[in-house]
């Protein structure tokens, strides 16, 4: 792979295409877009196809639809930290071409083994059910190991083709695409398996990654930074090492990972017990349960476009510590409720600052990390703040199951159960991790001004200049 010597555009770059920023980004947005419909449409198809089809009336059928979160978060932890490496080694826009085809052939894979045709190799034409459950165990592997490599490289290939001041609207945009995702893609996949089969889903998937293919291949980035230049040889332990060192010798990073782990924390608690907290708590009939998820996700919708036009005013890292705070503020009032309509309220302003969250974060971390070392980064921080995620729920769940069972306290007045215990101090946790972010962050430049001019050069290269870089 060549390293380029090529510099983005200067910060001042203005935007040619309006609201969509240029058409690069155009293109790059309307096939994600349409993918990550596909993905959405696809998770929910599994769950569904698992608890109300193969695994219908089995005592084992919630560990089986746990099978597909397990086989989803392994190749984050195992395979995450290593994609890194090649993606700095690789040109970004070649990778993200690559890796979507090779998804679809994944699930192309699992559509021929799904009973769409008889199986020439297999009795009765069919898997059975263990191995059916295997395959698609599988197939979510593959497609979320190629999503370690299609990740950092989609990013990358943003911050080539996307420059300040428009980062932070490129980052509201892509926030959009998911919410849209989310709020579209599981009404979609119910009626589809259960009026067409499980088939389509499997096919509006496939092509979804063609999609993205189709559209990627119309992108034209500039010559990507990569870690290895022509002729020579990569030493993977040793790039490895230099993303690591280059991660926590900034202060700016390392704050991202901080506020990034106490985010998930919160977020864990909630995600495991919310179920309980609504039909418990909130005196609510499960059958409303959707509305929770609903409102959230109408909330980042509108978080996104809404951050995404004003980060750049209000300022990154104001941006991030206030969204971190008050989402902490806001899980506190989530804590005390007791009826659902105040409820959708708190969840919905709960999703306005998440997206906040997350549109803040992909600018702050383009511009202070040089374009080679930006898979190795994100090698770092997505790896462990799955983990924290993980934890967070296992433990949650754990509390609430053992140590809370029965728990019941009141303190001037006010009654506390297991659930809003919990929430009382993933809150107060977050509100901290908000006020840290603060101390950590405030006054430090992460406009990507001071990015120094190797930045673009390969990271043997860029990794020398890392303590400068560090401290912004």
């Amino acid at each position: 792979m060549r390293p380029t010597s090529s510099t983005p555009a200067p910060a001042s770059a203005p935007s040619k295409s309006g609201v969509l920023i240029n058409r690069n980004f155009a293109l790059l947005f309307f096939g994600q877009t349409l993918s990550v419909v596909g993905d959405f449409v696809f998770n929910t198809t599994l769950v569904l196809w698992i608890a109300v089809l193969l695994a219908k009336g089995q005592t084992w059928a919630p560990l089986a639809v746990s099978g597909v979160l397990l086989a989803a978060a392994v190749p984050v932890l195992v395979i995450g930290p290593l994609a890194g490496v090649f993606v700095d080694r690789w040109d970004k826009r070649a990778t993200l071409l690559r890796v979507s085809i090779f998804q679809s052939l994944v699930v192309v894979a699992l559509l021929a083994l799904s009973g769409i045709v008889p199986l020439p190799f297999v009795a009765g034409g069919r898997l059975p059910l263990a191995w059916m459950l295997g395959a698609i165990y599988a197939a979510v592997f593959l497609i979320n190991a190629g999503t370690q490599f299609v990740g950092p490289a989609s990013l990358a290939l943003v911050g080539d083709i996307v420059h300040e001041p428009d980062r932070p609207r490129a980052s509201g945009l892509t926030q959009v695409v998911y919410a849209l995702a989310a709020i579209a893609g599981p009404p979609i996949a119910a009626p589809l398996l259960f009026t067409l089969g499980v088939q389509w889903a499997l096919v509006i998937d496939a092509l979804s990654f063609l999609v993205l293919f189709v559209f990627g291949s119309a992108v034209r980035a500039p010559k990507a930074a990569t870690s290895v230049a022509a002729g020579e040889r990569g030493h993977f332990w040793r790039e490895l090492g230099q993303g690591i060192a280059y991660f926590f010798r900034s202060r700016v990073l390392v704050g991202l990972l901080l506020g990034g782990v106490i985010a998930f924390f919160g977020a864990g608690a909630l995600n495991a017990l919310d179920v309980f907290f609504v039909t418990n708590n909130l005196h609510t009939p499960a059958l409303y349960y959707g509305l929770v998820g609903g409102a959230q996700a109408i909330g980042v919708l509108l978080g996104a476009i809404v951050f995404g036009a004003f980060t750049q005013r209000i300022g990154l890292v104001r941006v991030l510590w206030l969204s971190l705070f008050l989402t902490g503020v806001d899980l506190l009032v989530w804590a005390r409720l007791t009826s659902l309509p105040p409820a959708l309220v708190v969840i919905f302003i709960s999703g306005l600052l998440q997206a906040g969250l997350n549109v803040a974060v992909s600018p702050i971390l383009l511009n202070t990390t040089p374009r080679a070392l930006v898979g190795r980064v994100l090698a770092v921080l997505q790896p462990v703040l799955t983990l924290a995620s993980l934890l967070s729920i296992a433990l949650a769940g754990y509390l609430d199951s053992t140590v809370l069972v029965g728990f019941h306290a009141e303190l001037f007045g006010v009654h506390f159960g297991p659930l809003d215990t919990i929430f009382l101090v993933a809150g107060a946790v977050i509100v901290l991790g908000g006020l840290l972010l603060r101390l950590l962050l405030g006054g430090v430049d992460v406009s990507g001004a001071h990015m120094p001019p190797d930045a673009d050069v390969p990271a043997q290269r860029a990794a020398q200049a890392s303590s400068a870089t560090a401290s912004g």
